[in-house]
């Protein structure tokens, strides 16, 4: 079973979304396990703070190596690896998401206050990622869509394994639009060659859409979906980790 475990000063966050729609169901199902560790159960002062003034001065707080090797000791690792959710990290992409589901699972480090002590990084092997070029008040957020990103991937877990090869990131580009009823809506149609019944034109319809959404959204994925060709795209999938 895939395994998600959340080391937080908040543990009452989760599941949160997670155990909604058919990720809930996929863990109800047992697809998927959550558990949480509370950073300040290994706090050795009885206000239970896990955070000190930083080295050097300045403005807030930092988490304390110490306590948080603790809480992170305390986890039966098991071939997973420890992600720290942090903006300085590593962009969270597509690959990465599917290189994590298809391991034994994640254990998510959950950032608050100004920061963490550095030395936790080396001393734990600790990974870093990022989920955008923001900042949030914690890592608790950034830990839920890392997870969701991978917990819809595992199988049965959204129904439709053949759903995903055409979403945004599977090949190279961004998602193609969608419709539905009613054809008409408000003055605007459904495409007719998408009520055309040519699946081959649909699919060419499809393919340009995407291309194009993607040359005027994100020119850094068009111009690499083209340097790349279909041959390195399929052989180049990131590596696990």
């Amino acid at each position: 079973m895939w395994r998600a475990t959340v080391l937080t000063l908040f543990p009452e966050l989760f599941p949160g979304p997670l155990d909604a729609s058919v990720l809930g169901r996929g863990r109800a199902e047992g697809s998927w396990a959550l558990e949480t560790v509370n950073i300040r159960d290994f706090s050795d002062n009885k206000y239970g703070s896990v955070d000190d003034t930083p080295a050097g001065g300045g403005a807030g707080l930092v988490m304390r190596a110490d306590i948080l090797a603790a809480a992170i000791d305390s986890v039966d690792r098991a071939g997973r690896p420890l992600i720290c959710l942090t903006p300085r990290g590593a962009p969270l992409t597509q690959g990465r998401a599917r290189t994590l589901s298809e391991g034994a699972g994640l254990i998510a480090l959950c950032g608050r206050f100004e920061g963490i002590d550095e030395r936790i990084f080396e001393a734990r092997g600790i990974e870093e990622v990022s989920i955008g070029d923001f900042v949030l008040a914690g890592g608790e957020i950034a830990a839920m869509a890392l997870i969701e990103a991978c917990v819809r991937l595992l199988p049965g877990v959204l129904g439709s394994p053949s759903s995903l090869g055409e979403e945004s990131f599977e090949g190279g580009l961004l998602e193609y639009p969608q419709y539905t009823r009613p054809r008409e809506f408000e003055g605007r149609a459904v495409p007719d060659v998408l009520l055309s019944g040519d699946h081959q034109k649909i699919a060419e319809w499809r393919r340009k859409m995407a291309e194009d959404i993607t040359r005027a959204r994100r020119p850094d994925l068009f111009e690499r979906f083209h340097a790349d060709g279909p041959i390195r795209r399929e052989n180049n999938k990131e590596p696990k980790r």
